[in-house]
């Protein structure tokens, strides 16, 4: 070979390679995470509507239920908790939740510490394809919400200063492992369990917890005997459909992307809802002759709770068989099971969110659909039998670890700070003793 064909050769070669180059640049670029304005808005949208949830949505949906005595206590609750979870989500729950543990083997449980305080969150960290600043808020709602719905089964009798204790004991030591073994990588999540925004995260957990607490406060002094009617049905109402519309940011917000999937979870969110909204207005008029709008509006939010769990898994057609499920069997357990047991639940927390929860973890593994989330392989749509084992072993972890962690915290805070007002101020009202004001001062 002469000295003009080396030339061309090594001419050629370098090419090659320098295309070789390029084309693995453009791969790794490809392949490296890069910020979506799209989905950034998106998240930012879901964020506030989450958020929209606690305060004033379940602030005035449990407020207008409740005696007008203890109305700002109620409201109160919410608030105080937003404030307190918001600081403790930022100073050790994220880290708990969603970082890897250093311990291979605690890993399934809980998270590692390294991101206490938030300290190696930078600008431009990611998390997929949105900021990870707006990740940590945006779970943040949650971290908010799921404690707040406890304060359903305790309402008219638990001291404030022990509602704050335990929220923020319980957001540490029982919400943030629970979040970690199904959105964390632990071992739920090895295992398969498909819980798409918080059916067993968020709904059973809370449910679970305040099934446990209104056990262990006891009855509202007067229950079965003095009337305990909601004293201003308005504010339940507008609270309810605060919390209808912001539901779009907590489910279709989980898919983190503005996308197809992020449209079904909002389609499915919506007939879930409407249907199990009819479902327990039908079971209640053919049984007390009168659909109340009581009645009407927990069989919404029991839709809602139900196709939490499912509502980026299944198509139009589970989301209607779910709804349509969770208003009957909520109905039954609120009204029904309620009074055959004997407890005081006061605004139903078990009844809709506990038992929704459960009902809509264990038919995502039989609705869930692969046409509409391959992540999602169901009994019914794709003849996967073996779905149906993690999902209802999800659902007995979470109630057999979330009633033992808040049995304990509640015994140890009654322990030290009591649980329970005195009967006199139960008796005055929880306003004017707790807070120092009223409704109409």
């Amino acid at each position: 070979m002469n000295m003009q064909s080396l030339k061309k050769a090594g001419g050629t070669a370098l090419a090659g390679l320098g295309l070789l180059a390029l084309t693995a640049g453009a791969a790794f670029a490809q392949d490296a995470p890069k910020l979506d304005s799209g989905d950034t808005a998106w998240m930012l949208t879901s964020t506030a509507l989450v958020l929209l949830m606690t305060i004033p949505g379940l602030a005035l949906f449990y407020g207008g239920m409740v005696r007008k005595k203890n109305v700002l206590a109620t409201v109160a609750q919410s608030f105080g908790a937003t404030a307190l979870l918001s600081v403790l989500w930022m100073a050790v729950g994220y880290t708990l939740a969603f970082k890897a543990n250093p311990s291979a083997g605690l890993n399934s449980f809980v998270g590692g510490l390294d991101y206490l305080f938030l300290k190696p969150l930078t600008l431009d960290s990611l998390s997929g394809t949105i900021p990870e600043s707006l990740f940590i808020v945006f779970q943040m709602t949650f971290a908010i919400i799921t404690p707040a719905l406890i304060a359903g089964a305790v309402a008219d009798r638990m001291k404030f200063s022990a509602f704050l204790w335990f929220v923020g004991l319980w957001l540490v030591l029982v919400y943030a492992p629970i979040a970690h073994w199904v959105w964390g990588g632990g071992w739920l999540a090895e295992l398969g369990a498909l819980d798409f925004a918080g059916g067993a995260v968020v709904h059973l957990n809370a449910g679970t917890a305040a099934l446990v607490a209104c056990i262990m406060l006891g009855k509202r002094r007067g229950y079965g005997t003095e009337n305990m009617s909601p004293h201003n049905l308005v504010l339940s109402v507008i609270g309810a459909s605060l919390l209808w519309v912001g539901w779009f940011g907590f489910n279709a917000g989980s898919a983190v992307t503005a996308g197809f999937n992020a449209a079904m979870a909002m389609l499915a969110t919506q007939i879930a809802t409407a249907a199990a909204a009819l479902a327990w207005m039908v079971a209640e008029w053919v049984i007390t002759k009168k659909p109340s709008v009581l009645g009407m509006i927990s069989g919404a939010v029991a839709g809602l709770v139900a196709i939490t769990p499912a509502a980026g898994f299944v198509d139009p057609m589970g989301a209607l068989v779910i709804g349509l499920i969770a208003g009957i069997v909520c109905y039954i357990a609120a009204v029904w099971l309620k009074r055959a047991l004997g407890y005081d639940d006061s605004l139903d927390a078990w009844g809709v969110h506990g038992v929704g929860g459960a009902v809509g973890a264990i038919l995502t593994g039989l609705l869930a659909s692969s046409a509409i989330n391959p992540a999602g392989k169901g009994w019914l749509m794709d003849g996967n039998i073996a779905q149906m084992g993690p999902q209802i072993i999800s659902v007995a972890a979470v109630f057999v670890y979330c009633g033992i962690g808040t049995f304990i915290i509640l015994k140890v805070i009654d322990l030290v700070v009591g649980l329970r007002v005195p009967a006199e101020v139960e008796v005055e009202g929880l306003d004017i003793n707790l807070h120092g004001e009223t409704v109409h001062n």
